[in-house]
């Protein structure tokens, strides 16, 4: 079945303008640059390919092939890493400096950036390693690495975390919190591209992680699901104004565990070296190494709602 607005169409579409021109803030007209969301997801999905080879996109590889494909996928992704760069620091400069034509300092900047990324790959790879590992070793439902490839939510956002986390330290503005946000959407684990995040993490089950942009996780750490890494109040400048990039999450020493649904909030709160976060903990103070925190389990009332025997049915029973 067709629809058509008829008549309706120019006064609905001169509507629409006028919603435009009211906020500035919901629109992106009459400015050249801006990262495709679209784009930034098929350029993470052909670098997970990269991390992850046979796993994901084009499978049978062999010793072979697997060259021939790697030199064919690399250049495709580093094409799309410099593009959405190129497109992010143009964005951030013409806000900056509307008045200038000249965008050849971002193109040095993407193309350096992006064969400083490709560069570090190797090395995602091999944190990514520890990662896929760690998740073995901690989850007894675990068969083996190929399932925790493939199956786990914790282990795609980690995976998509630990790429964008480095084209944040190279300072590309958008495209990791566009990255690590697809991660969210599919996985409902939020890790910000900022948090910094040691070897042999393991996020158990994962929906409802949250952790937070100035986030210290050391090594050897083991979350589980609706744990969140939070701030627990935010600076203020004298004018009232948020003070961004001031520390405002938790640090998480090395080997510690944190169990189901424990909050840990502030930028001052340190989680000793071996600590244990009970399940449903609110933490907002720091814990001593190798110490375990818990609550009080609550008083627990069962009330029985079986129905009553019938009298007649007893005294018939009785009788024989």
């Amino acid at each position: 079945m067709d629809f058509s607005l008829g008549d309706r169409l120019a006064g609905l579409v001169d509507r629409m303008i006028v919603s435009y021109d009211a906020n500035d803030a919901t629109r992106h007209i009459e400015r050249a640059f801006l990262p495709s969301r679209r784009r930034v997801v098929e350029m993470t999905e052909k670098l997970l390919e990269l991390i992850y080879p046979g796993f994901l996109g084009r499978q049978n590889l062999n010793r072979h092939n697997v060259q021939y494909h790697v030199g064919e996928l690399l250049p495709l992704a580093g094409d799309l890493v410099f593009s959405q760069s190129y497109e992010a620091l143009c964005y951030v400069e013409s806000a900056a400096q509307p008045e200038q034509d000249d965008r050849k300092p971002c193109d040095r900047k993407a193309r350096q950036i992006t064969e400083q990324f490709l560069e570090r790959l190797p090395d995602v790879r091999d944190s990514l390693a520890a990662d896929v590992q760690a998740a073995l070793d901690g989850d007894p439902a675990a068969m083996n690495t190929d399932e925790i490839i493939l199956a786990y939510p914790g282990m795609f956002a980690v995976s998509v975390y630990r790429l964008a986390h480095e084209l944040h330290t190279l300072g590309v503005p958008l495209l990791p919190r566009i990255m690590t946000e697809w991660a969210h959407s599919v996985t409902g684990v939020d890790i910000h591209p900022g948090a910094r995040i040691g070897r042999s993490f393991f996020i158990d089950h994962g929906t409802g992680v949250v952790i937070g942009e100035t986030t210290d996780i050391g090594d050897d750490v083991k979350i589980y699901q609706g744990v969140t890494l939070g701030a627990l109040s935010f600076p203020k400048d004298e004018r009232g104004q948020l003070i961004r990039g001031a520390k405002r999450h938790p640090t998480v020493c090395d080997h510690v565990t944190i169990y189901a649904n424990a909050i840990v909030l502030g930028g001052e709160t340190v989680l000793g070296e071996g600590a244990v976060i009970g399940g449903s903990v609110f933490v907002t103070s720091s814990v001593p190494p190798h110490s375990t925190v818990t609550i009080k389990p609550p008083d627990l009332r069962i009330k029985d709602h079986s129905p009553a025997p019938e009298t007649g049915a007893a005294e018939s029973g009785q009788k024989k």
